[in-house]
């Protein structure tokens, strides 16, 4: 039997919704208009997370260094597309390059868009990109990344909010082999694919005396971008096919997601490949 999802909200976010919401009420009663100016806020962090063909890492990161300065790192994934997917989008391999960059909260925006125009990501086929929130970064990271962009300053009103999310990535990492197996039970619950990116666990050895069960050493994580309303039926199916109570052992878990390129297109690309197999 599986282990059930259960979905707990970050204190820290919940802390800051009530704190805004303060200020916004006590603004009022002194008769001050909130709506007076934009709220400059210092710049953060941010976490972008592109899914490219492996011959676009060069295009990618050209791009994030001309808009922006990014510190990036790539790994090697897998696409889980079927085949007839594949072949709708054009792609003759299902290599891909999971690359991670950190850039500056304020260059967000510009990045989002150039990705999506200068490398066609509204076109399908060609990837998708999108931002993860952070709560922490080595202070020598952000003060270098800080300083490409001294004279920028982040608009309060256009931070995304977590009622604003539309999105979140979805995380599975379990026992080799079993990728498969959690895929179909993903796209049973909802997903449009997913990328494969494969490595091996620690020494986990405490954890797993408080979890109670033993993982093993090679793994494979996937990864999956869905639509919101989706997310808790895709991991509920994932947590019963390949969850810790499985051979597979997996632990799955889900992060917010904030701003987005090329992920619609894919997702229609995909649906329509499905409609058209079960119209043969």
């Amino acid at each position: 039997m599986a282990e059930n999802i259960v979905e707990k909200k970050n204190p820290a976010a919940t802390a800051v919704e009530a704190v805004e919401k303060l200020v916004k009420g006590v603004g009022s009663v002194i008769g001050v208009n909130s709506k007076s100016g934009p709220q400059k806020l210092p710049n953060r962090t941010k976490a972008l997370v592109s899914i490219v063909n492996r011959d676009d890492e060069d295009e990618l990161k050209e791009i994030l260094d001309d808009v922006s300065v990014a510190l990036s790192f790539t790994f090697a994934g897998t696409g889980t597309a079927r085949s007839a997917v594949l072949d709708y989008l054009g792609i003759g391999s299902a290599e891909k390059s999971v690359i991670v960059s950190l850039i500056p909260e304020s260059d967000e925006e510009t990045v989002m868009r150039e990705l999506r125009t200068r490398m066609s990501l509204y076109l399908v086929g060609r990837g998708i990109s999108f931002t993860v929130p952070m709560t922490a970064v080595s202070e020598i990271v952000a003060n270098g990344l800080q300083s490409a962009a001294t004279e920028k300053t982040n608009d309060g009103s256009k931070i995304m909010k977590n009622e604003q999310r539309q999105y979140d990535l979805i995380i599975a990492a379990m026992a080799a082999n079993y990728v498969d197996d959690a895929m179909e039970a993903a796209r049973s619950a909802g997903a449009a694919g997913g990328t494969v990116v494969r490595g091996r666990s620690l020494s986990n050895e405490k954890a797993e005396q408080f979890i109670g069960i033993s993982l093993t050493h090679e793994q494979e994580l996937l990864f999956i971008l869905t639509a919101r309303e989706h997310k808790l039926d895709i991991m509920q199916a994932l947590s019963e096919k390949v969850g810790l109570k499985t051979e597979a052992g997996g632990v799955i878990f889900s992060l917010p997601v904030d701003r987005t390129a090329g992920i619609a297109v894919a997702a229609e690309a995909s649906e329509l490949q499905e409609q058209k197999g079960e119209t043969k």
